[in-house]
């Protein structure tokens, strides 16, 4: 962030939500949205990778950068995945600046383990951070748009986080990546919910160095320019101005070494159906043998 905001205003006027603000992505985000003209709430409780502990320091430290630049921004210390909590973010926005725009799903938290040893709460914790509070935000933030839609269109955006551990799978994070696939699949239906509001609905696959890809074994934070989270933020930030009207239900995959959309489920190679387990067999293997194998981490095909 520079000592004065940046004249480019992509965003100018917009009021937007940053969930996990404190820092990583989260906070490339919101100082990026800021720079682009819009007001911004900076959410953030400041736990820990694991969810422990709390502090509002490191959103305020954001507020604080924002604010000293010429930008505005408030500080909220509401837990997403309370409903309560969720509804009390989505009212702050609307109490501070008027309305809401845009909001950004970010915040998360990483429990990993295989699933043999991953304990009860290791699941239900991740679960809880990224997929309720993802629904949570999602859910207030909609109702208020659905309100605002008797007027006309509203061009809000919801802008969620998914991960290619979610898409293609990642062993160790079964909890994490189930909760990102949960919300690939969010993004989909709630796109399909929100057009009639004039909402569009979209999310992104970051792959940036945040101090939570770096707590993952064999993903140590180097240099490379590619993982810096300014990459995905140009995305998010074009998401959430005006100019990405009429894009929704996409999940884009974003880093400095690509920018790609991801393609959905979609049928494969198909069979006259049988119903004899016997032939089942023969047929089913023929399929699989026609059909392109999963994708890796990167999305090429795995090799096993």
């Amino acid at each position: 962030m520079t000592a004065e905001m940046s004249t480019q205003d992509e965003c100018a006027d917009r009021v937007c939500v940053v969930t996990g603000a404190g820092r990583g992505l989260g906070r490339e985000y919101a100082l990026r949205l800021a720079a682009q003209g819009a007001a911004v709430v900076v959410n953030d409780i400041g736990t820990g990778l694991d969810g422990a502990g709390r502090s509002g320091a490191p959103g305020a430290a954001v507020v604080e950068e924002i604010t000293a630049a010429g930008g505005r921004a408030v500080l909220n210390t509401d837990d997403v995945a309370d409903f309560a909590g969720a509804q009390a973010l989505v009212g702050q926005a609307v109490a501070e600046f008027g309305r809401l725009d845009v909001l950004v799903n970010n915040a998360g938290i990483l429990r990993d383990r295989t699933i043999a040893r991953m304990t009860e709460d290791e699941w239900d914790s991740v679960i809880r951070v990224h997929l309720k509070g993802t629904f949570a935000t999602a859910h207030w933030a909609l109702r208020h748009w659905r309100e605002r839609a008797g007027a006309g269109p509203v061009h809000g955006r919801l802008i969620n986080t998914t991960s290619v551990s979610g898409l293609f799978g990642n062993p160790g994070q079964a909890n994490y990546g189930a909760a990102k696939a949960g919300i690939a699949a969010f993004t989909t239906i709630a796109s399909l919910e929100a057009e009639r509001y004039g909402v569009t609905v979209n999310a992104v696959s970051p792959g940036a160095a945040t101090r939570m890809t770096d707590s993952i074994p064999g993903r140590a934070s180097t240099v490379d320019d590619s993982r810096s989270p300014r990459w995905v933020a140009a995305v998010v930030c074009w998401l959430a101005s005006r100019r990405s009207d009429g894009v929704t239900g996409r999940v884009f995959l974003s880093s400095g070494k690509r920018l790609a959309v991801a393609e959905g489920w979609h049928p494969g190679p198909v069979a006259t159906p049988v119903d004899d387990p016997a032939e089942v067999d023969s047929v089913l293997r023929a399929l699989v043998g026609k059909a392109r194998a999963e994708a890796d981490l990167t999305g090429a095909d795995r090799v096993r």
